[in-house]
Parts: C-alpha cells; structure tokens; sequence
C-alpha cells in the first residue's frame, strides 16, 4: 500500500477510495486499487473509469474553487474566526447565486 494510502486509511478507515487517474501507459503492480482502475480502464474506457468513480466531481470542485478565487479571492481579509465565518458564508451564498443562474448556452455560428 502507498504511502498516502496508508495515512488516508489510517485516518478515515479502509473504506476510503484513493481516485488518481492512472497514465496512458499503466501498468499492473503491487496496489489491488490501481490495478482495478487500470483494468476498468482498459475495458470499459477512460470516460467510463470517471463516471463509475466520480472523477468527474474533483473537476467540478476544482472549477468552483477556481470561481471563488477568481471572484472572491484566495484569501480571507477578516482577522478573527467569527468575522471569517461569516465573511465565507457570504461569499458561498454570492457564488451559489451565481451558480444559480445557469451556465451559457452555446450555438453555433457558421
């Protein structure tokens, strides 16, 4: 079991599913997880693997974090905890309401 793995687990229990994506060129070794990916990869294709794992989500996630840095910024500028609070909860309640409105409808031109 890999170093992270192990500290994840140790945490969090044995339950935990460690989601990387594995290199084009992978091949089977000594952690039954990874060979699982590998293997699902290989037969049910990459875009399959991140639909049956969630992968899919990170990429959400990150894309808000992104939007929360980008709008709000990457750091907090209240001092103490309470005033911290509820400046996040600010900035969550703006980012969803944003979020609410929906993404852009593409179309094409030519």
């Amino acid at each position: 079991m890999i170093a992270a793995t192990r500290l994840l687990a140790a945490a969090f229990g044995h339950e935990v599913d460690v989601v990387v994506p594995p290199p084009k060129n992978a091949v089977p070794g000594g952690n039954c997880q990874r060979n699982q990916h590998i293997e699902h990869i290989a037969k049910h294709g990459r875009m399959a693997w991140q639909a049956a794992t969630g992968y899919n989500q990170r990429s959400r996630i990150e894309t808000q974090i992104g939007r929360w840095k980008s709008v709000i910024g990457d750091r907090l500028h209240a001092r103490n905890i309470e005033n911290q609070t509820t400046e996040t909860h600010i900035a969550a309640s703006a980012l969803n309401r944003m979020s609410a409105f929906g993404r852009a409808n593409y179309e094409r031109v030519s």
